[in-house]
């Protein structure tokens, strides 16, 4: 008993003799331990505040505060399922359009490393269609000795111009063969003269882009192709 008395009245004294500060710090945390406290104005302009989140205020947001009456947190309101398939389709084409800017201001630096100036787009403009060119007369000259094969046909031909069923049919097919070959040379042609066009958009595209990166150039530092690949006149 003795014992217990004793203890009781030592408990008594530490309580007398606590400080201000101590009190204090006793009172916070007793706060800080406390329900958080919410808020927020209802769909008929009422502020409602209670010691949960609020459920007549599930549609909108609401204020979690501190014991002081500060916002602690801002609780965004529950979303329907529509409105949250919105909103993670708004953040996915945030996302894209993101990692979009990002690969275009990757391009653009892999362009200015290649072309670090306009004088290095015009060369390799000129070199890439000046490649074309080279097919081109590659496939010309295939057309014209495929003339001249012609005319000797031709001129064999003519031997049965009253009859042609007369001609012998390996003539008759080396004709067939010459313009065969001839409407393939000149598809051929075609097809490279479509690849300058597309070699010129490209490069005129990629000059579009690069006149807003380089930095300002001499007159004659731009002097050369023009943006459709034919060498500036003077």
């Amino acid at each position: 008993m003795r014992q217990s008395a004793f203890l009781a009245l030592a408990g008594s004294l530490a309580l007398l003799t606590c400080t201000p500060a101590a009190q204090a710090q006793q009172r916070t945390d007793a706060a800080g331990n406390a329900a958080g406290i919410y808020s927020c104005v209802d769909s008929r302009g009422r502020t409602i505040t209670a010691d949960r989140p609020i459920a007549d205020c599930s549609d909108r947001e609401q204020r979690e505060l501190n014991p002081s009456g500060t916002v602690k947190r801002k609780v965004d309101p529950t979303l329907t399922a529509k409105e949250q398939a919105d909103r993670e389709e708004k953040d996915r084409q945030a996302q894209q359009a993101t990692l979009r800017a990002q690969e275009e201001r990757r391009r653009e630096r892999a362009l200015l490393i290649r072309y670090p100036t306009p004088a290095a787009h015009d060369r390799e403009r000129a070199d890439a269609l000046a490649q074309i060119d080279v097919v081109i007369q590659a496939a010309r000259k295939r057309v014209s000795e495929l003339a001249e094969a012609r005319k000797k046909v031709d001129d064999e031909l003519e031997f049965y111009s009253k009859d042609i069923s007369r001609a012998p049919a390996s003539l008759k097919r080396e004709l067939d063969d010459l313009q065969q070959s001839v409407a393939v040379q000149n598809r051929f042609i075609a097809d490279q003269e479509d690849e300058k066009k597309r070699v010129n958009a490209r490069f005129d595209d990629e000059r579009i882009r690069l006149s807003k990166l380089w930095p300002p150039q001499p007159a004659a530092a731009t002097g050369g192709v023009t943006p459709t690949g034919t060498s500036a006149r003077r």
